[in-house]
């Protein structure tokens, strides 16, 4: 979901300059339904957030995401300077669902600690799960392009944490062993070559 709303309309942009005769069609779904989008061969190319891939997939990464711990305004969090790995992991937090990339890349970056506690809200959306801990339901951990703006409003607040990595890499997936479609290589190309240039 953070690759379909935050990355993926600026490198179609470019793709519809490149190919003006190209028609694409974005579906936007879990990291989980996207590999077995591809791997049944209804999408020439998808994109996940996860730390694996499933069996049967090539793969380049894209992107670098960072994951951020977030809370409402009023959240006894919003006052700490950081929280540590072993509280955010007994912390009950508002999630994805099981199968998304960013649960399970959160997941894998807390998996000394497992087992995780259990979700106070399981919500299947991005926006879902940022307004739920706007709304003071509890901590979330999201991709930083997915709640700049909430940051920026006041909405949320980001809390600082220690001895966990939570940057994540943002992958390409294909069939392994075929060539995507040659408008799917171009859309590969864009992607990397947006990966190779540095942020301003």
């Amino acid at each position: 979901m953070t690759i379909a709303e935050h990355l993926l309309p600026r490198w179609l942009v470019r793709l519809a300059s490149a190919r003006p005769e190209t028609a694409v069609s974005l579906d936007a779904m879990n990291s989980h339904q996207v590999g077995l989008a591809v791997l049944a061969g209804r999408v020439d190319l998808g994109f996940v957030e996860g730390p694996e891939v499933g069996d049967g997939l090539a793969d380049e990464v894209v992107a670098q995401d960072r994951l951020v711990v977030v809370v409402a305004p009023g959240h006894p969090w919003a006052r700490r300077r950081r929280v540590d790995a072993a509280e955010l992991a007994a912390t009950r937090l508002v999630q994805r669902e099981p199968t998304s990339g960013t649960r399970g890349a959160l997941e894998a970056a807390l998996a000394a600690y497992e087992p995780m506690a259990a979700p106070v809200l399981e919500l299947s959306t991005t926006s879902a799960v940022s307004a739920a801990a706007a709304a003071g339901a509890g901590p979330a951990v999201l991709s930083r392009l997915a709640v700049e703006d909430d940051l920026d409003r006041g909405r949320l607040v980001e809390v600082a944490t220690s001895g966990v990595d939570l940057t994540r890499l943002l992958r390409a997936v294909w069939v392994a062993g075929q060539r995507p479609s040659p408008p799917a290589q171009d859309l590969l190309r864009i992607a990397t070559a947006a990966l190779a240039r540095p942020r301003r």
